[in-house]
């Protein structure tokens, strides 16, 4: 329980020092009228760029030849891009402009995003004929859907449902430091030494997909929990 408070803590006070460095652009944006569905949009189009980068980095291992600049710039595109999430919410807190179809259209983009994200990277993998790198890749896009999916679950039934560790924010820094370590080893080391970079990639994609699978299994218990209290 300790530990479990520790994390939330760690993690929040993580959330208020961003917050602390980020509101001066949010006060930018919220005086040229920029609202908080155009920032979701403009986050939601470059993790779609970073999907194509990854693509066209499977391409490239099609043509005989592995590109890990596409990669580290995949890498770049997904924590540039991802931190309009945090943007997005700041700017409708700020700007007094919160709203429920807001709240709804964020949640669908970030979904669209690692639809997007992940499957280029499976896509990336398979090129590279890594069929279990590809595999794992889509077990970890089956549990970040199904850790919004049982919140948004769990929320419709009056159920607040926010625990758990690898939610979005985790998932979005793993994801992206994977792609930027295997992009910058690859380009700086000799391929003769026997070392695969993907391997980084890969094994952030296990750790996504244990611990993301883990936290939907933890919140449908949490929910299973707080139902059968409802019933007593």
């Amino acid at each position: 329980m300790e530990i479990k408070q520790s994390a939330v803590k760690a993690r929040n006070s993580l959330q208020f020092g961003i917050y602390k460095v980020i509101n001066p652009f949010v006060r930018l944006l919220i005086k040229l009228k920029i609202t908080p569905n155009i920032v979701t949009t403009i986050g939601f189009l470059g993790n779609v760029a970073a999907a194509v980068v990854f693509v066209l980095a499977g391409v490239r291992v099609a043509s005989g030849a592995i590109d890990y600049s596409l990669v580290t710039t995949a890498g770049g595109l997904i924590i540039g891009f991802s931190l309009f999430d945090m943007l997005d919410g700041q700017v409708a807190r700020l700007g007094g402009m919160t709203s429920t179809f807001g709240a709804m259209y964020d949640s669908v983009l970030d979904r669209y995003c690692e639809l997007f994200t992940l499957g280029g990277i499976a896509y990336y993998l398979m090129q590279l004929g890594d069929i279990i790198g590809a595999l794992i890749t889509f077990l970890a896009l089956v549990g970040s859907i199904m850790v919004s999916y049982v919140r948004a679950r769990a929320e419709g039934l009056g159920i607040e449902c926010k625990i758990g560790f690898m939610q979005r924010p985790e998932r979005v820094v793993v994801t992206s430091l994977a792609a930027l370590a295997t992009g910058i080893t690859g380009m700086n080391i000799d391929p003769a030494n026997g070392f695969d970079p993907n391997l980084i990639l890969i094994i952030a994609m296990g750790v996504i997909a244990v611990f993301a699978n883990m936290t939907a299994f933890a919140r449908i218990n949490h929910c299973r929990r707080a139902l059968l209290n409802r019933q007593k």
